[in-house]
């Protein structure tokens, strides 16, 4: 094993014990440290890490920045035992993320989605079941994909009609209270999946045609099919309307469903924080677009607070 591959590995391991996952960073400065023993190379250079970051040319400019990231945080740490580890500058590659606009779902799309996922087919006949189960677990929760992913068979109380969010964005779990429709699908689907496999090869809640958790690339690849299928992306279209999406319309129905019933939505607002696994109310902030009937009920909120404050 070289000095970079044990530098890694004490790296990843300090990392991980402060809280990070590190899921991509693994990957990625494992290519990394093989790239270097694959040239010679016994420490880290400026040119030693642009030329891996730059790979491979076609990808988007905001891959390599990220591929760079990635190796100065490691330099940094290897630069504490190695004086021969020279970071390189922050500044070296140069790109303005963009976060991508939200798609602000209607509920005819999310009724489509859901009807095309009933109609998938599979040997085992548990596709369907598990894809319609999923999407609308996201449009009834607002959970990020990969936290309805990793639920296993203990995190969903079905009893109680609770979910157990372990391990998230944040390192914290929560707990989401389920609606009683939501709990009655969500034991329809139990019956299903322990019919086709009463003993399961993963403790997933959620399981593949396999028996095996859900991977989250097909999960992806999958909803991109069934959005082609009912007309939300073209066949050639390379973007569009994403799971991530269903998040903000959570958040947006939340919302509207309180200015509604007349709730003081300022004042709940840190609740629905707290469901979508925000540490900081200002990130919920970004999940509430302004849509046409949202801006119409605030509209009449600050009209209403107008007119009382002036009698």
């Amino acid at each position: 094993m070289s000095k970079l591959s044990i530098a890694l590995e004490e790296y990843l391991k300090m990392r991980r014990a402060l809280g990070y996952k590190l899921r991509a960073q693994d990957c990625q400065l494992r290519k990394f440290v093989e790239f270097a023993d694959g040239i010679g190379a016994h420490f880290i250079t400026t040119d030693l890490a642009l030329k891996w970051a730059m790979q491979p040319v076609q990808t988007q400019p905001i891959w390599h920045v990220r591929r760079l990231s990635m190796v100065r945080q490691f330099a940094r740490h290897c630069s504490a035992t190695d004086p021969r580890t020279i970071v390189p500058p922050p500044d070296l590659l140069s790109y303005r993320y963009r976060r991508p606009a939200p798609y602000i779902y209607r509920s005819d799309h999310i009724t489509q989605l859901l009807r095309a996922a009933k109609r998938l087919r599979s040997d085992t006949g548990l596709r369907s079941h598990t894809y319609a189960t999923l999407l609308g677990l996201y449009v009834v929760t607002g959970m990020r994909c990969n936290e309805a992913l990793q639920l296993d068979r203990n995190d969903v109380d079905l009893v109680n009609g609770v979910l157990t969010i372990r391990g998230t964005k944040f390192g914290k779990s929560r707990y989401l209270p389920l609606h009683l429709t939501t709990k009655r699908v969500l034991q329809r689907y139990t019956v299903s999946r322990d019919c086709i496999f009463p003993k399961p090869l993963s403790p997933s809640f959620l399981l593949s045609e396999r028996g095996t958790r859900l991977n989250q690339s097909t999960v992806e690849n999958t909803f991109v099919r069934l959005s082609r299928q009912i007309g939300l992306r073209r066949p050639g279209d390379a973007r569009g309307p994403r799971i991530h999406d269903l998040r903000h319309h959570f958040a947006i129905s939340t919302l509207v469903r309180w200015y509604r019933r007349g709730v003081d939505v300022e004042q709940h607002l840190p609740e629905l924080s707290t469901y979508l696994g925000h540490t900081n109310i200002t990130n919920t902030y970004w999940y509430l677009t302004s849509t046409p009937e949202l801006l119409r009920y605030a509209l009449h909120r600050v009209e209403r607070s107008s007119r009382g404050s002036q009698s």
